[in-house]
C-alpha cells in the first residue's frame, strides 16, 4: 500500500505516525494519488492562497482523492483543508485553542474504527487558530466547547482530526521555542505553563497517536482499490 505524507513545514510532519514517503506542496508538484493519504499541519492557513500559492493546487489534488475514495487522515491543517474539500469553509477562531485540552467523544465517535478507543473523553495537545464547521453529510466523532474536533466524510474513509496527535517531544519543544515568532504572541497564554503540562502528558499522548496511525493505516488497507 502506498502511503504518502503531506507535509507543509519540517517541523510539522508525521511524527509518531511513522515513517512515510513525503510531498511537500509548496516545492514539488503534485505526485500521482497513493493508495492513502496523510495530511499534516503547518502555521499557514487554509485561506492563505494569496499567500501561498501551492495551496490551491494542493486542494485540487486533496479533492481529487476524496472523490475517487482514497483512504485520508488530515491532520490540524490538513483536516482543514479535507474539511474544504468536503464543501466546508474553514474560518478563524474568535480565540485559539493553544496547550491541552479534554475532547469529548460523541455516540458516533465511539463506535468509528479510528476514534472508538479514545471515548468517552481523552486529553489531547491542541495549536490552532482556525477551525472547520462540520462537512455537509459529515459525522462528527470528537467536540470541545470550542469547535468540532475530529469527523468523518459520510461513506469515505476520510477523518480530519483537529488536535495534534502526531507530535513527537522535539516537535512541540521547537514549536514553544518559537512562540515569540508566532501568532500565540497575540494571546494571553502562558508558554512555560503549557511547556510543564506537556512534560506531564506527552508520552501518554504519543502512545494514543500511534494507536490512531495504527487504526487509520488497517483501515485505508481495508478500503484499497
Amino acid at each position: 500500500m502506498r502511503v504518502l505524507a503531506v507535509v507543509h513545514e519540517p517541523d510539522a510532519g508525521p511524527g509518531v505516525f511513522g515513517e512515510f514517503p513525503v510531498w511537500a506542496p509548496g516545492a514539488e508538484p503534485p505526485p500521482p494519488i497513493p493508495d492513502a493519504l496523510l495530511v499534516f499541519g503547518g502555521s499557514m492557513h487554509v485561506d492563505q492562497s494569496d499567500v501561498h500559492r501551492w495551496l490551491d493546487g494542493e486542494k485540487a489534488f486533496l479533492r481529487e482523492a476524496l472523490g475517487r475514495g482514497v483512504p485520508i487522515l488530515g491532520v490540524c491543517l490538513g483536516g482543514q483543508l479535507l474539511a474544504e474539500a468536503a464543501g466546508a469553509r474553514p474560518h478563524r477562531m474568535p480565540e485559539p485553542e493553544i496547550g491541552w485540552y479534554e475532547v469529548e467523544i460523541t455516540d458516533a465517535g465511539a463506535a468509528d474504527p479510528v476514534i472508538g478507543p479514545l471515548a468517552p473523553a481523552v486529553e489531547l495537545f491542541e495549536w490552532h487558530h482556525y477551525v472547520a464547521p462540520l462537512p455537509p453529510g459529515a459525522v462528527e466523532l470528537a467536540r470541545t466547547p470550542q469547535c468540532v474536533q475530529a469527523f468523518r466524510i459520510d461513506g469515505k474513509p476520510a477523518w480530519g482530526l483537529q488536535f495534534h496527535a502526531e507530535v513527537t517531544r522535539e516537535s512541540l519543544w521547537g514549536w514553544l521555542d518559537g512562540w515569540d515568532n508566532s501568532e500565540a504572541t497575540h494571546t494571553t497564554l502562558d508558554p512555560d505553563q503549557i511547556r510543564a503540562a506537556s512534560e506531564q502528558r506527552i508520552e501518554n499522548q504519543n502512545e494514543i497517536g500511534r494507536g490512531i496511525a495504527e487504526r487509520f493505516l488497517a483501515e485505508a488497507a481495508r478500503h484499497k482499490h
